[in-house]
Formats: C-alpha cells, structure tokens, sequence
C-alpha cells in the first residue's frame, strides 16, 4: 500500500510498524487498527467502502472523506473536515472533531450525502455546510454556522451551539438542546413542539420549531429547545 508523505510517495511499511492479526477479518471485510498520535496524518479512511478502522490516539485532517461504507472509530479527536463528502457507512469520534464535519469543500456545493457521523465531545463551526443527506450526531458543543446552506439531512447538537444556526439552509432538520444565543431573522416561528425525532427517536423537548431560511425560499426545520433558551419566549407572541 503506498501514501504520500508530503509530495512523496512511499509505502506504508516505510512509515509505519505493521502488524497483521490473523483475526483482522477477512478481505472483505477487514480491520484495521492504528495506533499511536496521527494528528498530522490525513485521509484516513478516504473514499472507504468497506471494512473497519480502529484508530488508538488523535487523527488529523479529511477522517472518511468521500467515505461509502464501513465504520470508522476514533478514540481520540479528530481535525476538520470528518466524514467530508461522505455517502454512507458510520464514523463515530469518541473525543471532539473541528471545523466543517460533514461539510463541502471549499467552492463546492457538495457535502455529506448519507451515512452517520456521531462526535461524542465538541464540534467546530460550519457543521454539515451544504449537507443534503445522512445524520450527524453531536453529543456536547457546536460552533457557529450549523447547517449552512443545508438542504438536507439531519444535524442534532446535544449540548450548546454557536449562533446563526440555519443560515441560507433550504431543507433538512437541525435540533438544538443546548443554549442559542439568538435566532436568524429570516426564520419564522411555526409551532412549539413537545418532541422532536431522528431517525425514529423521539428527542423530548419542547422545542421552538423555525422554518427557513425564508431568504433562500427555504423549508428548513429548526428546532431549539424551550427550556435552555427563555430569552426567545417573545416568539410565542407570534404563533
């Protein structure tokens, strides 16, 4: 197997100890365990369709880009752009991730299209930027911009969340349990609902549910919760 090592390409067992166990799996389906800090490695698990990774320590950059299927577990963080472009199967980060998890690349319009992503710690900003398909799981803090120029798919953000949240989405669904400092104005309230579901789980709310972003002529559903954020109760006077 050859990688790059900065404009170098090389094999792997020059880079690295390997280790095969007669109980990895089989080829069609193999595992795949790395351990120790790859915080500056990149593109683990690219394009992967099959199989699972196991990695022991931090990853760096592009974790599952354009992944298709198979599972992915991280036990550590992880930098940005996880699951960029992903189409199917499961990453799962056990530490926080960065910047643009499930996102697009810069200049392009095409983010995660399905398969799960789930970040038990934090996330960073632009969380599922130009998303239009799959679910990504944050169980503790996201920042800014979640679901920018979303147009499908579902993001749920367990704990707190930066704000414009939504921003020029045109369709999916963002749930936000935690605190949000304010909400676009080019949201319109619709309903306060006492739960919210992903993917046939009921979340317990209540929850403010938004649509939007009406700017973009958009149909996107916000759901944020009512408990966590009394400051947008003068919404309530609209429904």
């Amino acid at each position: 197997m050859e990688v790059w090592e900065g404009n170098r390409l090389k094999r792997l067992g020059d880079l690295f100890e390997i280790v095969k166990d007669e109980d990895s799996g089989d080829d069609e389906s193999p595992t795949i365990i790395l351990s120790g800090n790859l915080a500056k490695v990149r593109r683990i698990g690219a394009e992967m369709s099959r199989g699972r990774i196991v990695v022991e320590g931090d990853v760096g950059m592009h974790l599952g880009e354009g992944m298709k299927g198979g599972t992915i577990r991280v036990i550590g963080d992880a930098g940005p752009w996880v699951g960029c472009m992903m189409r199917g199967g499961l990453i799962e980060i056990e530490g926080s991730a960065g910047d643009y998890v499930g996102a697009s690349y810069r200049g392009s319009r095409e983010g995660m299209k399905g398969g799960t992503i789930i970040i038990h710690g934090d996330a960073g900003s632009e969380v599922g930027c130009f998303m239009k398909g799959g679910l990504i799981k944050i169980r503790g803090d996201a920042g800014q911009f979640v679901g920018v120029h979303m147009a499908g798919g579902t993001i749920l953000v367990e704990g707190d969340c930066g704000g414009r949240a939504g921003a020029e989405m045109t369709d999916g669904k963002i749930i936000l349990c935690g605190y949000v400092p304010s909400i676009l104005p080019t949201f319109t309230i619709d309903d306060v609902k006492s739960s919210a579901k992903v993917n046939g789980e009921k979340i317990k709310g209540p929850f403010y549910r938004f649509i939007g972003d009406i700017a973009e002529d958009g149909k996107g559903r916000l759901f944020v919760s009512k408990p966590r954020n009394p400051h947008l109760n003068f919404y309530e006077k609209y429904l």
